[in-house]
């Protein structure tokens, strides 16, 4: 801030940006009670929106930064405050005055790589579906039932790339007319988006729904919660609706319609972790549940944080692209968690969720034990279903 005047039109336009959502609130403190954040170090959104509707006066702390959008202060609110929304409303302030504090700087990188290559790693676009070579993979045209959409993670990520080679597997063996666009595709930008870059969020959807449109795409299939909420809630702002659909409930449908069957037994127990935008943000609970509890042998168990109480992996609201200092890591809470109810392997549905869970079982006495796995690549489904298709 190089004048008062400029300091007087930020928290003006802090103030504008909260609207009426941050007057609602009458402090309770529901949010800060089930906030994450608080099982880790002392935070709180409660003094972000009370700060934000008299105009925050503190526009370069760290604090609101941290929310990773979980979705478990919306849920609690009695006054629908809208702490999410808000609280992105003043990212954007934030993201358009070119304040970011230390920690949050990565995200100018990831930034200048969406622009430059449509993904948030930096890597060339011409080699986003490298992780399909060797495999009967098409490219898809207009009249195929399924686009499948992988995501930048496994796309370009190599231990996500496990969970994209998995789907495509189980998409074959079970006669699924599909395809991908590859190079085509760029970022759904639903984690730029809640780190307050507006303008670069909605470059990202036009560009992708254009290249949707031009291909005749109707049904798209993702592996990620995060694509899965932007696309199906976020893109129709600009007019236009895809059928969406999450390889959680896509495996459960092939399953239940007898495509998918199983003659093996998997013999571990396994829990499943809630990921925050394909529970709390979009309902779906039972399908993954479901489609685990249909593998032969397998004994679910379920930690004591789930469905709609499910511990954040501290990856969502663009927390992905900065660092979290050991100690302050959900994912490292979840991973004790998984160990103390006696699993061998904790299951997930999320390209985030996987990639903070393996980064904490590097850390972790014991975590080695836990095996970290998204349904569709649970140790040796592929292998139960190809014996019988």
């Amino acid at each position: 801030m190089e004048t008062v005047a400029d300091f007087k039109e930020i928290v003006d336009v802090i103030k504008a940006s909260g609207g009426e959502a941050f007057k609602r609130c009458f402090q309770c403190g529901l949010c800060d009670t089930v906030c994450p954040w608080n099982r880790v170090r002392t935070f709180s959104i409660r003094k972000i929106v009370r700060q934000a509707t008299f105009g925050l006066t503190e526009i370069e702390s760290e604090d609101m930064w941290l929310c990773t959008t979980c979705g478990r202060c919306p849920q609690q609110c009695p006054r629908d405050v809208q702490q999410i929304e808000s609280g992105v409303a003043l990212r954007r302030v934030a993201t358009e005055y070119g304040v970011f504090p230390a920690p949050v700087k990565p995200i100018r990188t990831i930034s200048a790589n969406l622009v430059g290559e449509g993904n948030p790693f930096g890597e060339e676009r011409k080699k986003r579906a490298d992780w399909a070579e060797g495999l009967s993979v098409k490219t898809f045209t207009e009249g195929m039932e399924i686009l499948y959409f992988p995501g930048c993670y496994p796309s370009y990520d190599p231990r996500l790339k496990k969970v994209a080679r998995a789907t495509v597997n189980i998409l074959n063996q079970a006669g699924v007319d599909f395809g991908i666009l590859g190079l085509k595709e760029n970022c759904c930008g639903e984690s730029i988006r809640k780190t307050g870059d507006e303008e670069l969020f909605t470059r990202l959807a036009k560009e992708n729904i254009k290249t949707f449109v031009d291909n005749g795409v109707k049904k798209i299939l993702v592996n990620s919660p995060h694509c899965y909420h932007t696309f199906k809630n976020e893109y129709p702002e600009f007019m236009v609706n895809f059928e969406v659909v999450h390889i959680t409930q896509f495996l459960f449908e092939l399953i239940n319609e007898g495509k998918i069957e199983f003659t093996k037994e998997y013999g571990k127990k396994v829990t499943y972790h809630d990921p925050c935008y394909l529970g709390r943000h979009n309902g779906i609970y039972d399908e993954p549940r479901e489609a685990i509890k249909k593998i032969p042998g397998l004994k679910l168990i379920e930690m004591p944080e789930s469905r709609e109480d499910s511990l954040c992996c501290g990856g969502g609201g663009g927390r992905i692209w900065m660092e979290t200092p050991k100690g302050e890591r959900f994912s490292d809470l979840r991973i004790e968690q998984a160990i103390e109810v006696g699993v061998e392997v904790l299951v997930t549905a999320c390209p985030y969720c996987i990639t903070n869970f393996e980064d904490s079982r590097l850390t972790l006495e014991d975590s080695e034990a836990t095996e970290i796995k998204d349904i569709p690549e649970i140790r040796d489904i592929t292998e139960i279903i190809q014996e019988v298709i």
